[in-house]
């Protein structure tokens, strides 16, 4: 997500919140609001009188159910050693900042919020943006722990997706660079490139390639972009995602404009709001990230997404998160075990048959080929670091190489050409694409410790 400097953001709400909560207060009849959600609000945006009454009436009743609610207060009031002291004094944890409670949070899930702390999160997250009330409201589904939704410091389409958007043949992209790096899609002989410059801007489109509709979901926090088929065979009108606003552990929540439920873009499931308990989950397309050179080397006959999206933007090589793609540091808390990687290292991931794996980009320095099996299936993978490539096909017990020639792989079965739909060899015979993507390592291994692909 692209937005303004956190502490001005903060401050920015934090004034919107004095000068805007009492009214909401008053319109409300507290006999039909759980008492725990009013002190609990005043302690996020009422005066300091009220804020410290609450805190100390909370320190008193020494239970841990207010913790997510002052976790939440502490992200805009960081200066507060009341609430600091409160935290403390409730879990007997040493002082620390919002995004260290948020990880202390995660790892600590039999710490249950109040009933009615929906209600609290719902009221919060209106006074940021009255839209959000299209996704967080009182009673909501959700398969995700609300307390770990973070705001991402955007309203609701605050970062916008762009939805059929025009594509131009290579020749006229004169914009282009031949290091940029792009997402590129080929379904049914539809080639397309879709520059990470301008998608880092955007982090979503809505397309038809090859007659299917499909949505790339970019998370630019952790590296991910992911292509998923949007028609559910349902019969109705395919889906059409945009981007929420919010975080999960830093992960955007995409959300489908349909119901208005929200989606781990990592997983391609609903976790909050009407689909949430359903068994929909989205299908997978292979998207390949390479340079621009590459790609329209291999694809002469590519398009190329228009740099006239229609928005005003700096789409100039290196300019979107150049300073978070260049730090090793996340922008936003989430639980990482390094001992393997940095948080920030380029991984391969693979899903095949509800089983996961991921390979280190550095693994595929100067050009490799990697033969491995997930679940009993045999896969190859193809890539080279330097322009972040990875295609994955399945394997079927040959021993493959790279070949002298361009765009080919060797076997004891003769000569594979690479495409973006499968290895085939001379005869005619083909061993199909995997749909894999790149990411950060963090996110996935965030997500594989925690068994959420399986969920």
């Amino acid at each position: 997500m692209v937005f303004i400097s956190a502490q001005r953001a903060f401050a920015l709400l934090l004034s919107m919140f004095l000068c805007v909560l009492p009214l909401h207060l008053q319109a409300q009849n507290a006999q039909h609001t759980p008492l725990l959600v009013e002190q609990s609000l005043q302690v996020v945006v009422g005066s300091h009188e009220d804020r410290d009454r609450n805190l100390a009436i909370f320190e008193q009743r020494g239970k841990t159910d207010v913790v997510p609610a002052l976790i939440q207060a502490l992200r805009f009031q960081p200066d507060s050693a009341r609430l600091r002291s409160t935290l403390v004094s409730l879990t007997g944890q040493p002082d620390q900042s919002w995004g260290d409670w948020m990880l202390w949070q995660e790892e600590h899930p039999e710490v249950k919020p109040f009933d009615g702390f929906d209600i609290f999160k719902a009221r919060v997250a209106q006074l940021i943006d009255p839209n959000f009330a299209d996704f967080l409201f009182p009673g909501v589904r959700h398969s995700i722990r609300l307390e770990e939704i973070a705001w991402g410091g955007v309203q609701k389409d605050g970062i916008p997706s762009l939805d059929r958007p025009g594509m131009i043949p290579a020749r006229k992209a004169d914009y282009m660079h031949d290091d940029d790096l792009v997402f590129g899609v080929s379904i049914n002989g539809d080639t397309r490139a879709y520059p990470l410059r301008i998608m880092n801007w955007h982090e979503m489109f809505n397309d038809v390639i090859g007659g299917v509709p499909v949505a790339l979901a970019y998370c630019t926090l952790c590296g991910s972009g992911i292509l998923y088929e949007t028609d559910l065979g349902d019969g109705k009108e395919p889906l059409i995602f945009g981007s929420s606003g919010f975080l999960y552990r830093s992960n955007k929540l995409m959300f489908d404009r349909r119901t208005h439920s929200l989606w781990n873009q990592f997983t391609g499931r609903p976790v909050v709001g009407t689909l949430t308990g359903t068994d929909l989950e989205l299908k997978t397309r292979p998207v390949t990230i390479t340079n621009w050179e590459q790609w329209k080397a291999h694809h002469p006959k590519t398009t190329v997404l228009d740099i006239d999206t229609g928005f005003r933007r700096d789409y100039g090589s290196g300019v979107a998160y150049s300073e978070y793609f260049a730090s090793p540091e996340l922008m936003f808390p989430a639980l990482v075990d390094q001992s393997e990687n940095t948080a920030k290292s380029y991984v391969f991931v693979l899903r095949i048959k509800g089983r996961e794996q991921a390979w280190p980009l550095s693994k595929f320095r100067n050009g490799q080929v990697i033969e491995d099996t997930i679940d009993g299936q045999k896969v190859i993978l193809i890539g080279d670091e330097k322009t972040r490539t990875v295609r994955a096909y399945a394997g079927n017990g040959d021993v493959f190489s790279l070949s002298e020639k361009s765009d080919y792989l060797e076997s004891n079965s003769g000569r594979w050409k690479i495409t973006e739909d499968a290895l085939v060899l001379s005869d005619g015979r083909k061993l199909k694409r995997l749909p894999g993507h790149i990411s950060y390592w963090f996110a996935w291994n965030n997500y594989s410790q925690s068994g959420a692909f399986a969920n």
